[in-house]
């Protein structure tokens, strides 16, 4: 198996100073040894990183000294490159630390160890994740990073080649990566700082539009989407996620898009990633502020006057869209309420209720009513499906044409996705981020899942809420994948180590599925399966369970879990370097069919 890193360092270990280079994968301790969930067989030295163009190469790298002391690390490449100081989370469960959140730093960065700020008692190391953007237009060959360390205790140095292929990395993604958030007010509890400058007019303020611009950003810059669901379950919208109204009945109008224009605009013409090295591009995907509750009151529902409401503001907003030239992006018609939670007497996300497809059914026609059959303006029905998805995707095909799924129940009905597939309907899946305790590879999973079922996606459910303290008394990130830059004097989100390595593998998904013109889709999936753990692609597909043939109110948790255990044991087996054996045999794979 060829590998793509060097694990390689001169040091002077008499003297106490130290300088090492690990792979992506392999996340070091505040000890500087591996963290307990990367643990594997030891490491064979690696000889370089391999890497195509328009793509990234990464690594870390761990300083490490004997006694408390000051140092200079210094990075110099060819290639432009990034450098970020890995803070150390202390775990509340048991007080482990681990590194997630990617704090940037410009070289030659000046240190000390312990750090103080990350309070790591007896801390002897300090990783850094280094980032090696490859242009386009670079010229396929050897380069090479210098790393050096400076001390009191001595100096250090070390050489990484990174051979860069011909092959060039498509633009385009094969898989949707989302990242899913609510509202926005969360905004001002991670930036309070900022909020404090603004006072009452935070939320109207350029400084909070730039935030929110900022988190798209990131998440477009590591080649995924970001998603603001900008109402709550009892349909309450937040200002900036809708135009405002007036009247009701047939009167009812829209008298105002400032707020919505501020939000939306620069990500829908894609002015708000000019300066990325992506370029300006609208972004994918967006929610509507459609709910039971907006643009028609509820409590008219069934009555001419709440249809009437409803068409009125959507005919509006069909022209301003169309007006604006904001065609690019799928406008989301989304129902995310349940009857439990009190707002509305039906279920429309996760519907497990038959009888609930009805007001699918009329938001549909209504909808279709409303919009101009040649309108060029992208508006798709989506749709969270679980229980009845089976049922559902037949039920209300030619009407939702935008399925996100439960991934463990997905996985029973292979022919339901294809069919959704067939008729040009988009299929995503969902779960949640995997925790900093969990294999670093795991993060890699789901896009990979989505490619091999052959769908479009995966959403990742919320990943934006760190927690109250993720610094010191962290939770692991389940439900993160960026964290405040506030505390580094950043206004805005800054990286995690499980972004990056996603990242990395949507990029390699992006070129292995690129080469289905020169070779097989089924050889290509089966080879890179077999490189990931050994398996096959149909490993990762649970066979239909006998629960699927009764009534979904019946179903129980353990029931569920029973049905998805083959995929759950078959990824058991996933190592820290899975993914590094995937982008070594891409790596093969481009470089053999130039």
């Amino acid at each position: 198996m060829k590998f793509r890193f060097l694990l390689f360092f001169i040091s002077l270990c008499a003297q106490g100073a130290e300088l090492r280079l690990w792979p992506e994968y392999l996340r070091t301790g505040p000890d500087g040894d591996v963290v307990a969930a990367d643990r594997a067989a030891p490491p064979n030295l690696l000889k370089s990183i391999r890497v195509a163009r328009a793509g990234y190469a990464s690594l870390q790298v761990a300083v490490r000294l004997r006694s408390p002391g000051n140092y200079t690390f210094t990075v110099q490449s060819p290639l432009p490159t990034e450098v970020f100081r890995e803070w150390y989370h202390r775990l509340e469960k048991d007080g482990a630390w681990y590194p997630d959140a990617l704090v940037p730093v410009k070289s030659p960065h000046s240190a000390r160890l312990p750090d103080v700020d990350n309070r790591v008692e007896n801390q002897q190391a300090q990783a850094y994740w280094i980032d090696v953007w490859v242009p386009a237009a670079t010229r396929p060959g050897e380069y090479r990073l210098t790393f050096r360390l400076e001390s009191a205790e001595g100096n250090a140095e070390a050489v990484l080649p990174i051979r860069v292929i011909a092959p060039v990395i498509p633009d385009e993604d094969v898989v949707a990566i989302d990242h899913n958030s609510y509202g926005s007010s969360w905004i001002g509890d991670l930036y309070s700082k900022e909020r404090a400058r603004a006072g009452a007019d935070f939320y109207r303020s350029d400084a909070f539009f730039h935030l929110i611009h900022a988190y798209h950003r990131i998440f477009y810059e590591h080649r995924g989407v970001f998603h603001q669901l900008g109402y709550g379950h009892g349909g309450k919208v937040g200002p900036e996620f809708a135009p405002a109204l007036e009247g009701s009945g047939r009167e009812r109008h829209i008298t105002g898009w400032d707020l919505y224009d501020r939000h939306y605009g620069p990500l829908f013409d894609g002015t708000a990633f000019r300066d990325t090295r992506r370029g300006a591009r609208p972004i994918p995907f967006a929610y509507l502020p459609i709910n039971p509750e907006w643009p028609a009151s509820y409590l008219w529902w069934g009555e001419p006057g709440y249809e009437a409401e409803f068409g009125n503001v959507v005919k509006e907003m069909e022209r301003h869209f169309r007006e604006k030239g904001w065609t690019h992006t799928r406008l989301e018609l989304f129902f995310n309420h349940k009857k439990r939670y009190m707002g509305f007497p039906w279920d429309g996300d996760e519907v497990r209720f038959p009888k609930d497809d009805y007001y699918f059914k009329e938001y549909g026609r209504m909808f279709r009513n409303a919009v101009p059959k040649d309108s060029p303006v992208q508006f798709v029905f989506r749709a969270d499906s679980s229980w009845t998805m089976e049922q559902q995707s037949k039920e209300l095909a030619g009407i939702v044409n935008m399925w996100i799924c439960s991934d463990g129940i997905l996985s029973w009905y292979p022919g339901v996705a294809r069919e959704m597939k067939r008729r040009g309907d988009i299929v995503w899946f969902y779960s949640g981020p995997p925790s900093v305790t969990e294999v670093s590879a795991k993060i890699t999973e789901f896009p990979f899942q989505a490619w091999l079922w052959g769908v479009d996606g995966f959403v990742h459910w919320l990943t934006v809420s760190a927690g109250e303290d993720p610094w010191f008394h962290f939770d692991g990130g389940g439900t993160a994948l960026v964290y405040s830059g506030e505390r580094f004097g950043i206004e805005g989100p800054i990286p995690s180590i499980r972004l990056k390595v996603q990242r990395n593998a949507v990029q390699d998904l992006a070129l292995l599925d690129s080469l289905r013109t020169r070779r097989p889709i089924e050889e290509l999936r089966a080879g890179a399966a077999r490189s990931f753990n050994g398996s096959k692609p149909e490993d990762w597909w649970n066979p239909r369970p006998a629960i699927a043939d009764r009534p979904p109110i019946e179903w129980t948790n353990g029931e569920i879990r029973a049905a998805t255990a083959g995929t759950r044991n078959m990824l058991r087996k996933t190592g820290p370097g899975a993914w590094e054996s995937v982008h070594a045999y891409i790596m093969q794979m481009a470089e053999g069919l130039q």
